[in-house]
């Protein structure tokens, strides 16, 4: 019988962790879904384990001195999906970029920091924000976030503030 608890312990474990894995192929619907020709571009992506991730998140924000506000935003969030682009191009942020606004994503935020840009995107109903896009694009590599959960217009506008005093 003990021998029966460990092994369904250790494939539980396998089961849930199987989401940490690294991935060479894209996860975020664009490029997954409609085959984009990505030509030389390599993906690496992966999706976050809210559930492990939440407590690690929380106690380095704390660590950092963060406020509240963005502790609180942490607790909002429902899934990521996070996936890097190497040697991605300019013409393959513009076909994204189509691709959001013809998916009703609206253009919230360009923030430019150090030559790369920061774009938030987000898709709502009602008052309430579902998805969360968030991109960074630094000439060759690019990083793309995925983000679900329920945001107000408040609290989107807090995070922008918090990351633009820094």
């Amino acid at each position: 019988m003990k021998i029966f608890k460990n092994t369904f312990f250790i494939c539980c474990t396998l089961f849930l962790m199987q989401s940490c894995v690294v991935s060479s192929k894209p996860n975020i619907d664009f490029f997954s879904k409609s085959n984009y020709n990505s030509q030389d571009a390599k993906f690496a992506s992966f999706n976050v384990p809210l559930f492990l991730a939440k407590p690690f998140i929380k106690k380095a924000l704390r660590e950092e001195g963060e406020s509240e506000a963005a502790i609180a935003m942490v607790k909002k969030v429902s899934k990521i999906k996070m996936m890097t682009v190497a040697n991605g191009s300019e013409a393959m942020l513009k076909d994204y970029a189509n691709y959001l606004k013809d998916n009703n994503y609206e253009d919230w935020a360009t923030i430019k920091h150090d030559g790369d840009n920061v774009n938030i995107r987000v898709k709502q109903k009602g008052e309430m924000i579902n998805n969360m896009l968030i991109t960074v694009n630094s000439k060759k590599d690019m990083v793309f976030l995925d983000v679900k959960g329920s945001f107000t217009a408040d609290d989107i506008s807090q995070m922008i503030n918090l990351a633009s005093d820094k």
